[in-house]
């Protein structure tokens, strides 16, 4: 009789569902794919769902559940299943669209890549979750509000000014859009201050801010944004990883000579990370002597494109950040060759 040796069960979340299937690797190398079944992505569904699959798994073999790391929607159901003291595996989705390259497998939609993940479960040794010390979620909350609330402003800046400039404005439109503009310059003042007694308030991950700080150019938002869009680099397992997390990973399309495309960054990753990173990489290409001069040879190879050059020095400052994490050590010129003078 074949014996059974692993299972898994792969889901592939969206905001208001999720997709789940029962995969059985057996010890002579066949696999046994069950149904995919859909759930509605909340309490009841959740529950659902664990009575769904414990039909379809084995009591006394070893059971992971692997799904992926869509942007919070997987949070609810990965939460439900670590009460229950269930082993959880979460890959970024990067990950997974490798894996799905490595099987040549080119269709993408909600039942294959329930399969595709349930497969790669049983035959990948994946590291199990566990939740993030809550201080990241509630940083990441008060960082992307801090985002969005500039963007906004910028809008009702927009708006405002084009109305003063117009014949006859109408006073009432142009109170609200005054009083809209008051508040918001307020919450722009005060969520730093927040998000600042928030890191004091963790005596370790303060200290580690402050060892990064030591990188020119690189400020506190800058860090603490990044820290809280990877929580921690909880789910960061290689440099490589991280740049394709990012989006900052480089597409190269070039084969022979019939196939000479430009080189490119991917911007499938996280934009909130690259949008943090922007300006510390062009103040670091006019102030930060070791990156400026990596910005000159880059420029010199390409006159005529700035951006691929910033790009660059997004990339080496998320890295350096990265390294200084988790080294939880300061900056130190001699300490990385890439920097030197």
């Amino acid at each position: 009789m074949d014996q059974l040796l692993k299972q898994c069960v792969g889901i592939d979340i969206s905001k208001k569902t999720f997709t789940a299937c029962v995969s059985k690797y057996y010890i002579s190398d066949n696999q046994q794919l069950s149904e995919v079944f859909e759930f509605e992505n909340q309490k009841t569904g959740f529950n659902q769902f664990v009575k769904w699959s414990r039909k379809h798994l084995d009591k006394n073999t070893p059971v992971s559940y692997l799904m992926e790391a869509t942007g919070v929607y997987y949070e609810g159901l990965a939460y439900h299943l670590h009460k229950l003291k269930l082993a959880i595996s979460v890959v970024l989705p990067n990950k997974a669209r490798h894996y799905a390259a490595y099987l040549c497998i080119n269709t993408k939609n909600d039942i294959m890549d329930a399969r595709l993940l349930a497969t790669m479960g049983c035959l990948q040794k994946l590291p199990t979750w566990r939740p993030p010390a809550p201080i990241y979620r509630q940083l990441r909350s008060l960082c992307r509000f801090q985002s969005e609330i500039k963007k906004h402003r910028t809008v009702i800046s927009n708006h405002l000014e084009a109305l003063k400039n117009s014949q006859y404005p109408h006073p009432t439109v142009l109170k609200h859009y005054q009083k809209t503009l008051k508040q918001l310059d307020k919450s722009l003042k005060d969520t730093p201050k927040e998000i600042e007694s928030l890191v004091k308030s963790d005596e370790v991950l303060y200290n580690k801010i402050k060892k990064i700080e030591t990188i020119k150019g690189v400020g506190f938002m800058t860090i603490v944004t990044i820290i809280a869009e990877t929580q921690g680099f909880e789910l960061i397992t290689s440099r490589k990883q991280l740049t394709s997390y990012a989006g900052l990973d480089v597409i190269e399309r070039q084969s022979g000579t019939s196939v000479c495309g430009k080189n490119r960054i991917s911007k499938k990753g996280n934009s909130r990370i690259r949008a943090a990173l922007y300006f510390p990489a062009m103040v670091a290409s006019k102030y930060n002597i070791p990156l400026k001069e990596h910005y000159s040879r880059i420029l010199i190879k390409n006159p005529k494109q700035k951006m691929i050059g910033i790009t660059a020095l997004q990339r080496k400052l998320l890295l350096l950040i990265y390294t200084l994490w988790k080294n939880d050590e300061v900056f130190k010129l001699d300490r990385y060759p890439g920097m030197k003078r």
